[in-house]
């Protein structure tokens, strides 16, 4: 290496990928990258054993990758002796010993990072360039842009933009099966039978790196929740893809039919399980809309399966990641709902009577998982319609999901599931009464609670909290045409019911 160093490239733990910006112009004999474990990203919020485990073990098998390469790589890890704790404070230890003339880095994932990274920069006078991520189909930029003047903003008109920008399941100038979306085809419910035989999901075997941060993992944060039992993450590249081809293959064609659809005690369903892998950087979501869009037109996928699964990424992922960046840091602080009540303890045990809510909890403390359905309208859907302070949930899913970096799941769990930003992410708040949770799954078969119930001992407590929830926010509800058709079921109601809602309501609030 150079004797003077020109750039120090920072590399963050989620961004595992060789082509990213940062590493454009990379020249190993006059630039070195650092990357560092330190204890303030598992801890700012408490991050599951799980979270913990993938981020680690993903970050070290990533810095084989480097060295593979005989690039000069300055790598900290978690359990090195006077390890700082905070990714500004290596950065500033290494910044003494290294004296590079510029940082580099990609755009990092969350507000907090940016800030921390560039305060530390300007308190050594250093320039640090932050490039864009090339990662994405779109840019921030582009995002503002398409925002500028709008009253509204809605994911179906950008994710319009997008295919109509990329060409991804478009005739021309036309959507394919002359329809944007198929949300309608989309809601299938397994019915009574059940889902069946299911495809296996593909896991990984812990390999000696996986060991080793798993060992550290509970020793360090033996108090963190969840457990290491069921881990098997992909953690490289190479297992990613497979991951991917495996989900292309088995569970694809179904999962536009079943992507709602819940079943107990069956984690894995035919959701595609690589929203982990897609936000540490292991896959390009180029490669994966590819990927989905080339099954549809080989005749292995239908349409609606294909186009359901290829807006999540193309649409939703690239939308929340605008809303994100558009709106902090003022968005983390956003409460419209002036919902203040504390998240309930059984969200860190499971230890609830109400089935659905048992089932989502416990696999997300088992695995980091829990598909969309069970985040939105169980975990998600309870807090709101208790009135859980949104920052606090937002701690909750950022902590416990294998997946969470904060640019995806804030929008995503403030805006869209808490209806905190007023209508920034979403057009209406996504409340329901538990006999949606009956519809989409066999949970309350064995519950105790009757979902058709909102009074008495039986009376399931989501169906008692909505009832509450519409009676409690009518008037802020009423303003939005989306929720008149439940404002007038709730006008239905005798004030005695209503009064013996609130009444029942109060009841679960104190004990929760």
């Amino acid at each position: 290496m150079a004797k003077t160093l020109r750039h120090l490239v920072v590399v963050l733990g989620d961004q595992l990928n060789l082509d990213a910006s940062a590493l454009a112009g990379f020249d190993p004999t006059q630039d070195a990258i650092w990357m560092a474990e330190v204890m303030e990203e598992s801890t700012h919020v408490t991050s599951s054993k799980q979270r913990s485990t993938l981020f680690l073990s993903a970050m070290r098998h990533f810095a084989e990758t480097i060295t593979s390469h005989n690039w000069p790589l300055h790598y900290i890890r978690l359990d090195d002796a006077n390890n700082a704790g905070t990714l500004a404070d290596e950065l500033d230890k290494a910044i003494q010993t290294l004296h590079p003339q510029q940082l580099v880095m990609t755009a990092p994932g969350e507000w907090r990072v940016l800030q921390s990274l560039r305060g530390m920069a300007k308190k050594h006078h250093l320039p640090l360039e932050v490039r864009d991520d090339t990662h994405f189909f779109s840019t921030v930029r582009e995002f503002a842009e398409h925002a500028k003047g709008r009253k509204q903003l809605r994911q179906e008109f950008f994710y319009r933009e997008l295919r109509q920008k990329t060409g991804i399941l478009m005739d021309g100038k036309k959507p394919i099966g002359d329809q944007w979306n198929f949300d309608e085809e989309n809601r299938g419910s397994f019915g009574k039978a059940g889902p069946g035989i299911l495809p296996p999901p593909t896991r990984y075997e812990p390999d000696a790196i996986t060991l080793d941060v798993m060992q550290l993992v509970n020793d360090k944060m033996a108090k963190h929740p969840g457990n290491l039992h069921t881990f098997g993450w992909p953690v490289t590249r190479a297992q990613a893809l497979e991951a991917l081809d495996s989900f292309i293959q088995h569970r694809l064609p179904s999962f536009g039919l079943y992507q709602d659809a819940m079943w107990e005690g069956e984690v894995w369903l035919y959701h595609s399980h690589i929203a982990s892998a897609l936000n540490l950087k292991l896959l390009n979501p180029r490669e994966v809309v590819s990927a989905a869009e080339k099954a549809y037109q080989d005749g292995h996928v239908p349409l609606p399966a294909a186009e359901g699964f290829i807006r999540q990424i193309l649409g939703w992922r690239e939308y929340v990641r605008g809303i994100y960046w558009t709106q902090m840091p003022e968005y983390l602080e956003r409460n419209q709902m002036q919902a203040h009540a504390p998240l309930p303890a059984f969200y860190w045990t499971g230890n609830t009577d109400m089935a659905c809510l048992r089932d989502a909890i416990t696999q997300t403390l088992n695995h980091g998982y829990a598909h969309h359905i069970q985040r939105l309208m169980v975990t998600g859907l309870y807090a709101l319609l208790l009135g859980v302070d949104p920052k606090e949930v937002h701690a909750w899913y950022l902590g416990v999901y294998v997946d969470a970096v904060e640019w995806v799941e804030l929008p995503n769990t403030l805006g869209m599931s808490q209806f905190a930003d007023g209508g920034v992410m979403a057009s209406k708040p996504y409340v329901a009464s538990g006999k949606y949770i009956d519809r989409m799954s066999n949970h309350c078969k064995g519950c105790r609670f009757n979902p058709a119930l909102s009074t008495g001992e039986h009376a399931c407590p989501f169906t008692t909290l909505y009832w509450d929830y519409l009676n409690r926010h009518v008037d802020t509800l009423a303003k939005n045409p989306r929720m008149l058709m439940q404002l007038k079921n709730l006008n239905r109601l005798s004030d005695e019911a209503r009064a013996q809602i609130a009444i029942q309501a109060n009841l679960i609030k104190n004990s929760a």
